[in-house]
């Protein structure tokens, strides 16, 4: 069973953690100021702000910060400031008992899916993966990005994603029903045979990423195919992958390696969902229940009554 976290306040507080790289400090203030032009309280990680290297402070200091937001009756959610790379290494330091005892709001994306799917793994709590404190509050934000992530959060309403970019690959059914558990494809890949990894069994899965080539991403899903995740799925929304789905002649490659995993697995797959590496986008809470429309090319999203 999963976990909803209690919906965010009006005038709460949000914490802001770097679990991953450091960032600069002109986009995390710029973050932190939108945020308050949104009426809410900001409290920032003790390793939001440190640099060591290519990451935000050390494993501990970056684990502390989430262990300690957790615990802090004060802080109502929790928003990373960015991704980047650093999540694996602290994911045997978080407290998920903590976790478990103090559900949140948890918001951030690609390097942090790692987090968010350790997090569900051990706690069963829902997470969202949206936009983040230092890289697209720090600009102005697309509308649709906006609608598409403060309701989940505030009212953790139902949600129809309806799109002119979304198109259905591959379909054996009319629909799919399942839990959504959605990420980065290279994260994910990092993940299988760790006990980070949740059980996705039944579920639907959306992945998406950046900076990668074709055969890099090939390789990931054969890592998929090869470990047994895509006989236990009920369907896969592909989302922006950068280049590889920018180039309409990659594209089209990608789309036949994706035939034919739908064709050995009958799996329904929907293709183009603006979710990930895009400013515009929508965001996706990871353990909501989901429908995939194979007719209508759309998902809707929707709390778990049970949760």
């Amino acid at each position: 069973m999963s976990i909803l976290p209690p919906k965010l306040p009006d005038g709460g507080t949000i914490g802001i953690v770097s679990p991953a790289s450091p960032m600069l400090p002109d986009r995390l203030a710029n973050g932190e100021k939108y945020l308050r032009s949104k009426g809410y309280n900001v409290k920032l990680g003790a390793a939001a702000k440190l640099l060591r290297g290519y990451l935000a402070g050390s494993d501990q200091q970056r684990a502390d910060d989430i262990n300690r937001m957790f615990s802090d009756p004060d802080i109502d959610a929790i928003f990373c400031s960015r991704g980047g790379y650093g999540s694996p290494r602290i994911l045997n330091l978080i407290d998920y008992k903590n976790i478990f005892q103090n559900p949140k709001p948890f918001v951030g994306y690609s390097d942090i899916t790692a987090l968010q799917w350790a997090i569900f793994a051990k706690t069963g709590l829902i997470t969202f993966s949206g936009p983040m404190v230092a890289v697209e509050m720090a600009k102005k934000i697309p509308k649709l990005t906006e609608e598409m992530f403060w309701p989940l959060l505030k009212t953790q309403t139902k949600l129809l994603i309806s799109h002119k970019k979304l198109e259905v690959l591959a379909s054996f059914q009319e629909g799919a029903e399942g839990r959504l558990i959605a990420g980065n494809l290279s994260l994910i890949t990092s993940l299988l045979g760790t006990p980070f990894f949740p059980n996705i069994e039944g579920c639907v899965l959306a992945i998406e990423d950046i900076g990668e080539e074709l055969y890099q991403v090939d390789r990931e899903l054969t890592q998929l195919k090869n470990a047994g995740i895509f006989s236990k799925l009920r369907g896969l929304i592909i989302a922006d992958f950068g280049e590889v789905t920018d180039d309409a002649a990659t594209a089209d490659d990608f789309k036949r390696t994706l035939r034919e995993i739908a064709s050995e697995f009958n799996l329904g797959i929907m293709f183009g969902l603006p979710y990930g590496h895009i400013d515009e986008k929508f965001t996706l809470p990871i353990g909501f229940q989901c429908k995939l429309d194979f007719v209508g090319s759309t998902l809707e999203v929707f709390p778990d009554p049970l949760s």
